[in-house]
């Protein structure tokens, strides 16, 4: 397992629809292991594909936070929300790609997903809580939606400039 870098916004990468997954591979299953790895060193719940510059429908996630109950990753490949709840949660989300900025977040307080697992099955399940806000979240990415494309134009600007500006920085001090 390697830990990958993790693109940072603006990037044009993480804007593009990502494409199915064909079938799985030893290159998708060590992605999605790179992946989880990734996720996990960050630290953060869930990890896009395209957030490491791959530009394939698969996210992986983990939203346990009970620190004593068991880690339990997902790998979910070419996923698809086939029905969610009327109800909606806001939750202050944040993203691996844009380091320490957060904003609240409206989405459907329940979903269901479907997706192919690493075993080559077809997986479904419903999510609610922090597993929905993730799995959305997840799935925007796979569409080329950040979340800071569901608040308002001007704190996504805002928001787009610092991370310009942190770009920069980092740039400098690997040079």
């Amino acid at each position: 397992m390697t830990i990958r870098p993790i693109l940072l916004h603006p990037d044009p990468r993480l804007k593009k629809a990502a494409e199915p997954v064909a079938r799985i591979t030893p290159e998708i299953e060590a992605l999605a292991a790179d992946m989880l790895a990734t996720m996990y060193d960050a630290p953060g719940i869930g990890l896009a594909a395209p957030q490491v510059g791959v530009l394939s429908r698969l996210f992986v996630m983990d939203a346990q936070r009970d620190p004593e109950a068991e880690p339990r990753p997902m790998v979910l490949i070419n996923p698809e929300i086939t029905w969610e709840s009327e109800g909606e949660n806001v939750y202050e989300e944040g993203c691996l790609s844009i380091p320490d900025h957060y904003a609240e977040v409206t989405r459907p307080a329940e979903v269901r997903v479907s997706w192919l697992g690493l075993d080559g099955k077809q997986h479904e399940d419903e999510f609610d809580g922090l597993w929905a806000t993730c799995a959305q979240h997840e799935i925007d990415h796979l569409d080329g939606v950040l979340f800071i494309d569901h608040i308002s134009a001007m704190r996504r600007q805002m928001i787009t400039r610092k991370m310009v500006k942190l770009k920069r920085e980092r740039a400098r001090e690997q040079a």
